[in-house]
């Protein structure tokens, strides 16, 4: 399914369209433009991809019924222009749950340096309408509140996660130091209608990699990269309903900046993690992948993902400490 999932997402970043029409809702007048190549994708329960791109300030979503090779017509999410992030690292989350509701996040870029809002809409009828959208960060400062993932278990569950610099902020009121960021993350029962207040995962994480959420049959899950003694940067995996943080990767990255490489995960219908990364550490170099089975005691060696231009062949087993 990822392959798969990769496939149609290649397909339609290369055969998309720019949006050359009007959202039904809004009334959005749209000029043409370039359109950025960080989308959100994702397939519904139908098998249909669904598509989030920004172009012109605004974030359009259209649909594919024939597997990327035909896109209907894009619908403009937010009633108005806004700065929405849209990169490697920082790209527009969409979702669909089982009952159809199509649930988005992003990114908005305010004027102050590194600050931003964490921005949520929704849609129930298929893409037509959204609802109008509203900032999940609920702190109240113009801060850091950036890179976003967005998750559903697809019968009325969502969490939004990301990077916030309000911990940050508050120590250097107080004369502290705080090294990196912090995760937060908020949770909604019903499909995203109301969401909880924020909540504090973990502190002194990197500040701009990429965060990553799944869930599982039972738990929704976050990866982020981590800061660990001084600045070793390797991967934390936590479960949002309880609390609970270990260390996922042991690659030893130190280093004193941002690597701006974060971590991909998703989980498979027998509940089993599969994690992909990228390290410059100690431990390993490049490209690593690690499949964890639910019941597993410990965490299984990582496999390297080997550089080659042409073809595919098989993954092979670090040698390294695992």
């Amino acid at each position: 399914m990822g392959n798969i999932a990769f496939t149609l997402v290649l397909a339609a970043t290369l055969a998309y369209e720019p949006a050359a029409a009007m959202e039904h809702q809004h009334d959005a007048k749209v000029q043409h433009a370039k359109p950025t190549l960080a989308v959100g994708a994702a397939l519904d329960g139908g098998g249909r991809l669904w598509l989030a791109r920004v172009e012109n300030k605004r974030l359009w979503v259209s649909r594919s019924d024939d597997g990327g090779r035909h896109f209907s017509q894009p619908v403009a999410v937010s009633p108005e222009p806004e700065e929405i992030v849209a990169d490697a690292e920082n790209r527009p989350k969409i979702a669909v749950a089982r009952d159809g509701t199509l649930l988005l996040s992003w990114t908005e870029s305010l004027p102050q340096k590194y600050a931003g809002n964490i921005r949520f809409a929704r849609s129930t009828d298929g893409g037509l309408h959204f609802s109008v959208p509203n900032t999940l960060n609920d702190d109240g400062r113009v801060t850091g509140h950036r890179f976003d993932s967005l998750a559903t278990d697809g019968a009325g569950r969502v969490a939004v996660l990301w990077l916030d610099a309000r911990d940050r902020e508050t120590a250097g009121e107080n004369g502290a130091a705080f090294a990196g960021s912090s995760v937060y993350f908020t949770q909604s029962a019903d499909n995203g209608v109301h969401f909880s207040a924020n909540r504090a995962l973990a502190a002194h994480t990197c500040e701009c990699c990429r965060t990553s959420l799944a869930w599982t049959p039972k738990d929704p899950l976050a990866l982020w990269r981590n800061l660990y003694g001084t600045n070793t940067r390797d991967f934390a995996l936590a479960n949002l309903d309880t609390g609970e943080v270990r260390r996922a990767t042991d690659d030893e990255w130190q280093i004193d900046a941002c690597p701006h490489h974060g971590g991909g995960l998703a989980a498979d219908g027998r509940g089993a993690l599969h994690l992909v990364w990228f390290t410059q550490g100690k431990t390993r170099q490049g490209c690593s992948t690690n499949a964890s089975p639910p019941a597993a005691s410990r965490r299984p060696c990582p496999l390297a993902i080997p550089r080659r231009r042409r073809g595919m062949q098989p993954l092979r087993r670090q040698a390294a400490r695992c």
